[in-house]
């Protein structure tokens, strides 16, 4: 069986860092666009600094100019970008030829036909979402339709991540708020987490 990689996205403090470290996550999300989770580029830049060197950073954008996303790569702060936004296709060629890194985008599907024209994005990697940051879940079996790979979100948690592995069969997993209690990254809920999938 394909390793399924996992995504934990919102990180804000140096604790965060610490536990995506000790799981040895793939990927690592900061949230740069409006958010409750959002954080500064000199707070992400000292995460980066203290991450482990195999997990990606990944920064996370809302409708972000391309300038200032290719400027945080370049910079390496965070190594691929995650657009949630209206981003255009030429918008995302752009960041990819100027820094020729991954480009993550993101698309709330509810439909199987919304997948299908999710699958023309010149993106690396697609996330397939329910909605930009809703924490709920949705119709899995509307991904049947996909060829390519994409990182699933939306409502996944300790308890439901290895029941949509086993039937949607994901290039990866995002989770966010299903890792926190009252708001924070919980350890607990991320090592329980990383055990229902590995």
């Amino acid at each position: 069986m394909n390793k399924v990689r996992v995504k934990i996205c919102g990180l804000r403090c140096m604790d965060d860092v610490s536990y995506v470290n000790a799981v040895a996550a793939d990927y690592a999300g900061f949230v740069f666009a409006e958010s409750k989770r959002q954080v500064s580029e000199k707070l992400a830049e000292e995460m980066a600094y203290c991450m482990n060197l195999d997990i990606c950073r990944v920064g996370v954008f809302v409708d972000e100019r391309p300038d200032r996303i290719v400027e945080l790569l370049e910079k390496n702060i965070i190594q691929t970008a995650q657009l949630h936004g209206k981003e255009a296709e030429d918008e995302i060629c752009y960041i990819k030829q100027k820094t020729g890194r991954q480009v993550i985008k993101a698309f709330q599907v509810h439909t199987a036909k919304e997948v299908q024209q999710a699958l023309s994005s010149p993106a690396d990697l697609l996330l397939l979402d329910s909605g930009k940051g809703s924490g709920e879940t949705f119709d899995w079996s509307i991904l049947d339709v996909t060829d390519r790979p994409f990182l699933l979100a939306g409502g996944l948690d300790p308890h439901n991540v290895s029941r949509a592995v086993t039937q949607v069969h994901p290039y990866g997993v995002d989770v966010s708020s299903g890792v926190e209690t009252n708001g924070r990254k919980d350890f607990y809920k991320i090592q329980n987490f990383m055990r229902a999938i590995r």
